[in-house]
């Protein structure tokens, strides 16, 4: 099975892939999210690191279950032959009702099936206030009419 598109990327389908990936996130599903990644595939994640799905799938379903009112946005930075860099801002509440955004960058290498075998995440959390929230839009995918990163200023 493969995940298109696959590489070497175009600035096409990278953007592609990009707006995948946020989907997919956007989703809030570890087991299908999960699938987007090799078996062995290897993670850094702030200061975590992770070796294939079944670790991936229980980071996110942790992420997922203490960051409420999840909504992504990715957008494409740069590309190459197999690699994809992207920066990306989130915004969630904690149990606490206290909202953040996060703000990253991640550097993605993928295999000839068009799954991702390398994810190398920088994240900062800023605290806000409800009134500074950007991220609108009902749980679940961005609409197609919503800003992205830089049509918001971030």
């Amino acid at each position: 099975m493969t995940r298109p598109p696959l590489p070497p990327f175009t600035k096409d389908s990278a953007i592609e892939k990009v707006r995948a990936a946020e989907d997919g996130w956007n989703g809030q599903n570890p087991k299908a999210v999960a699938q987007a990644y090799t078996e062995d595939s290897q993670w850094r994640n702030r200061a975590e690191f992770l070796t294939g799905r079944a670790e991936i799938e229980a980071f996110l379903t942790r992420k997922w279950a203490r960051e409420n009112d999840y909504r992504l946005i990715k957008e494409l930075w740069s590309w190459s032959d197999n690699r994809i860099a992207v920066r990306f801002a989130y915004e969630w509440r904690d149990a606490d009702g206290q909202w953040f955004r996060a703000y990253g960058n991640e550097n993605w290498e993928f295999a000839e099936d068009g799954r991702m075998r390398r994810r190398i995440a920088s994240i900062n959390d800023l605290r806000i206030t409800p009134q500074e929230r950007l991220f609108h839009w009902p749980q679940g995918r961005r609409p197609d009419d919503h800003p992205g990163l830089s049509a918001l200023g971030l």
